[in-house]
C-alpha cells in the first residue's frame, strides 16, 4: 500500500514538472519559468524519501535544459543565463531542503530519546507500584501451588480440584509474563510505531501500573470511559507514557491533601465526533496563573526535585499525534489536564 502511494505521488510530481517544462518551452527565453521547478522539489521533500527527492531534482534539471533546447523564441544569451539561474535555484533548493529535512529528523530522534529517558525515569519512580503489580500474580501462583499439593496429597487424590489449581497457576503465570513484557516494552528504546488500539484497553493497561502507588497514597481512582469509542491510531508506549505522567502528576499534587479528598479521575470520551478527549483530574492544591502558562515548558517544574521534562515531553508526544494538550483549574480545588487525539477511522487512514 505504501509503495503504491509513493508511486502515485511520484507520478503527480512528474506531471507537475512536465507541466512547468511545457509552459517554459512555449514562452520566451527571457522568462525563467524553469525556476518554478523548485516548487516540485519542495513538495517532494515533504512526501518522499531523500533518495527519491534527489531523483526528482535531477529530472527537474533535465526538463529545464530540454525546455531551453526546444524553445524557439527569445534571446539565446538571455535564455542561457535563465537556464543557469533555474538550475542553480533547483540545486540550491534541493540541498537546503534535504538539510532541513535531515535536521527535522534529528530533532524527532532526539525527542524520542528524551521520551525514552523520561519513561525509564518514570518507571523508576513507579518501582513500588510495579512490584505490587507483579507480586499479585506471583502470590496467586504460590497459593494455587499449595492448593494443588494438598489436593494431590488426599487419598485418593482429587484430580479435578488439582487440575483447576494448575489452570489457575498457568493463568497467573501468563498474567505475570504480560506485565513483564509490558514493562520491557516501555523501557525499550525503539522507534515510534502507530497501530490501531482500543481506547479502554490502552488506558486500563497503563493505569494498572499505578495500583500500588494509589493504594499506598490512599487515593481513589475513578475511570470513566465512554462506551463505543472508535479505535485510535497511536504509538501505544508513548500514549501510555502520557497517561502515566499526567496521573502521577495528579498523585503528587494530592500528597498533602486530606485522605478523604484524594480522588483521581480519568475520563475518555468522543468530542464532536471528530476527536477523542482524555482528561485527568486531581483534588490537589491546583496551579497558579504562571503555572498554567508555563506548565508544558521544558525544565519548568513546581516540584522541588522535579526535572521539568514530563509535561514537555507529553506535549511533544501529543502534538506528534496531531493532538492538543492543556491544563485547567477545577472549580473547587485541583487541576485537570486534557489532551485530544484524532478520531480517525480505518477507512480514512487507508
Amino acid at each position: 500500500m505504501r509503495k503504491t502511494q509513493w508511486a502515485l505521488r511520484l507520478l503527480l510530481l512528474l506531471g507537475l514538472a512536465l507541466g512547468i517544462a511545457a509552459i517554459d518551452t512555449i514562452t520566451d527565453l527571457e522568462i525563467a519559468v524553469g525556476v518554478f521547478q523548485i516548487v516540485v522539489v519542495l513538495i517532494a521533500v515533504r512526501i518522499l524519501p531523500a533518495r527519491a527527492v534527489a531523483g526528482v531534482s535531477f529530472i527537474c534539471m533535465v526538463l529545464t535544459i530540454l525546455s531551453y533546447r526546444l524553445t524557439r523564441f527569445g534571446d539565446s544569451e538571455a535564455g542561457q543565463i535563465n537556464v543557469l539561474i533555474s538550475l542553480a535555484a533547483i540545486a540550491g533548493t534541493t540541498y537546503l531542503a534535504l538539510r532541513l529535512s535531515a535536521a527535522i529528523e534529528t530533532v524527532h530522534k532526539t525527542r524520542a530519546h528524551l521520551a525514552h529517558i523520561a519513561r525509564v525515569n518514570m518507571l523508576g519512580e513507579l518501582a513500588a507500584s510495579i512490584a505490587h503489580e507483579v507480586n499479585q500474580p506471583l502470590a496467586a501462583v504460590a497459593n494455587s501451588s499449595g492448593a494443588c499439593l494438598r489436593w494431590m496429597a488426599t487419598e485418593p487424590p482429587n484430580l479435578p480440584k488439582a487440575r483447576l489449581a494448575v489452570e489457575r497457576i498457568i493463568a497467573d503465570t501468563h498474567r505475570a509474563s504480560e506485565i513483564i513484557t509490558r514493562l520491557r516494552g516501555m523501557a525499550r528504546h525503539q522507534a515510534p510505531t502507530k497501530q490501531w488500539l482500543n481506547v479502554a484497553d490502552t488506558v486500563n493497561t497503563a493505569l494498572r501500573l499505578l495500583a500500588g502507588e494509589l493504594n499506598e497514597q490512599g487515593i481513589t481512582l475513578r475511570v470513566h470511559i465512554q462506551e463505543g469509542l472508535p479505535p485510535m491510531l497511536v504509538d501505544e508506549v508513548q500514549i501510555q507514557q502520557v497517561i502515566l505522567n499526567l496521573a502521577m502528576n495528579g498523585i503528587e499534587a494530592m500528597r498533602q491533601v486530606d485522605a478523604d479528598d484524594r480522588i483521581l479521575e480519568f475520563h475518555a470520551e468522543l468530542e464532536s465526533g471528530q476527536q477523542l478527549l482524555f482528561s485527568v483530574s486531581d483534588q490537589g492544591k491546583g496551579l497558579s496563573g504562571n503555572d498554567h502558562e508555563r506548565a508544558f515548558d521544558a525544565f519548568y517544574s513546581t516540584k522541588p526535585d522535579g526535572m521539568g521534562m514530563g509535561l514537555a515531553i507529553s506535549r511533544s508526544i501529543i502534538e506528534a499525534h496531531d493532538g492538543r494538550i492543556w491544563v485547567s483549574s477545577n472549580p473547587q480545588s485541583g487541576a485537570t489536564f486534557h489532551f485530544t487525539l484524532p478520531a480517525v477511522t480505518r477507512e480514512s487512514d487507508d
